[in-house]
C-alpha cells in the first residue's frame, strides 16, 4: 500500500463501505498498473480468485497479477493456496464466454513457495482439457517460460537396415516344402514384434539422440523408424523381441532425460525471475550467474546448506551461503550478491 501512494489509501477509505462483492477497486496509483483490486479478508482463496477473474473479464481488463493470497499474515498453507488459486484459474479458463482477459500472473515473493506452486502446476500439466489448454499455456509461460520454437526441424532420416537371410528348402514333395516354409515363417514371426513410442519431446531429438538411435539400430536386431511429421512424433521399433524391448527402454530413457533437462531449465528460469545471484566482474561491478548456477545457489540457501561449490571464470569457488564469501583453490576471496526481484511490485 505504501508503494501505491496516498491517493490509493484515500480511495480505499472512501470505498470501504461499498465492498459487498468482497473487494473494492481503486486506481493504480504509483504502481505500474491501471487498477488495483483490494480483497476483503477471507479463508476461501479459490472464491476470491474467481471473483477477481470474473470482475476482470466484466471490466474487459487484458491482464491481472495475483500475489500468493493468504500466505502472509493469514498463515494459510502455500500448497493449499497454490491448489486453490490454480483451480480457480482452470475453472475460469474453461468458460467459453471468456473473451477479454488474456494473461494471468501469480507473483511469488518468497522463493520457498516456488516448489508448492511448481508442483501444483505440474499436477495439471497432463490433465488439462483441450478447452483450457491454451489458457493453461499462458499461465505456464509465467512459471516455466518455455522458449517458443521458431525454426521447424528438418525431417530425420535413419539409414534403412536390411539383414537378408536366405533359406533353401528341399523336400520329397512340394507339400512338404510348403509346410516347412510355413513353419519357418511362423517361427520368425513369433520372434518379431513392433513397438511404437509417441511423445512431443521426440521433436527435440538432436544429432546426439539421432546418432544414438542409429547406433542402436546397428548393434541390435531392430529397425527404427522416426516420424516427426505427425503429432505427436513417433518412433517405431521392430525386430527380435528382446532387442525391441531393450531399444524401447533406451528411447524412453532418452525422452526422460530431455524432459528432466527442460524441467530444470524451466525451474531455473522461474527462480531467476524471483532472485538473482551475482559475482564481481571488476572492483565496482557485478555480473549475474548463469541461470542453472543461480538456481543451485538459491536451492542450497533454501535448504540451509552452509556451502556450495560453483564455477566462476573457469575456476572452482566454495561459497559460504551465510557470509556470501567465496574462496577459490588458491585462497582468493570474493564477495557475491543475492538480489531479490519484484519487491514492492505486482
Amino acid at each position: 500500500m505504501n508503494a501505491a501512494g496516498s491517493q490509493v489509501e484515500e480511495e480505499c477509505a472512501q470505498y470501504a463501505e461499498q465492498s459487498q462483492k468482497g473487494f473494492i477497486t481503486t486506481q493504480g496509483g504509483k504502481l505500474l498498473c491501471s487498477k488495483i483490486i483490494h480483497l476483503i479478508h477471507s479463508n476461501n482463496v479459490k472464491s476470491q480468485v474467481s471473483k477477481v477473474l470474473n470482475e476482470c473479464e466484466l471490466k474487459m481488463y487484458k491482464s491481472v497479477a495475483f500475489p500468493a493470497i493468504g500466505t502472509g499474515r493469514a498463515g494459510q498453507s502455500p500448497a493449499k493456496v497454490a491448489d486453490d488459486m490454480l483451480d480457480a484459474v482452470v475453472e475460469f479458463a474453461s468458460k467459453r464466454s471468456v473473451q477479454h482477459l488474456k494473461k494471468i500472473k501469480i507473483v511469488i515473493f518468497q522463493t520457498n513457495m516456488l516448489k508448492d506452486f511448481y508442483e501444483s502446476m505440474k499436477k495439471r500439466e497432463d490433465s488439462c482439457s483441450a478447452t483450457t489448454d491454451s489458457w493453461m499455456s499462458l499461465l505456464k509461460s509465467f512459471f516455466w517460460r518455455k522458449p517458443q520454437r521458431t525454426e521447424k526441424k528438418k525431417p530425420v532420416i535413419l539409414e534403412k537396415k536390411v539383414d537378408v537371410a536366405t533359406f533353401q528348402i528341399c523336400g520329397e514333395s512340394q507339400k512338404n516344402v510348403d509346410a516347412t516354409e510355413s513353419w519357418i515363417k511362423n517361427l520368425i514371426l513369433k520372434e518379431q514384434i513392433e513397438n511404437s513410442i509417441s511423445d512431443e519431446l521426440i521433436e527435440n531429438f538432436d544429432e546426439r539422440q539421432i546418432g544414438t538411435l542409429a547406433d542402436l539400430q546397428r548393434r541390435k536386431h531392430v529397425t527404427i523408424q522416426l516420424d516427426n511429421k505427425i503429432s505427436p512424433p513417433c518412433i517405431k521399433i521392430s525386430g527380435i523381441t528382446r532387442d525391441v524391448y531393450f531399444v524401447s527402454v533406451e528411447v524412453q530413457n532418452m525422452i526422460q532425460k530431455i524432459k528432466n533437462t527442460e524441467e530444470e531449465q524451466s525451474k531455473a528460469e522461474l527462480v531467476y525471475n524471483l532472485v538473482e545471484w551475482r559475482y564481481p566482474r571488476s572492483s565496482d561491478s557485478f555480473v549475474a550467474f548463469d541461470k542453472l548456477t543461480n538456481m543451485q545457489l538459491e536451492d542450497a540457501k533454501m535448504a540451509k546448506k552452509p556451502y556450495l561449490t560453483v564455477r566462476i571464470n573457469k575456476k572452482n569457488y566454495r561459497v559460504n551461503l551465510n557470509t556470501l564469501k567465496a574462496n577459490d583453490e588458491q585462497g582468493k576471496t570474493i564477495t557475491i550478491q543475492r538480489v531479490p526481484k519484484n519487491e514492492g511490485k505486482l
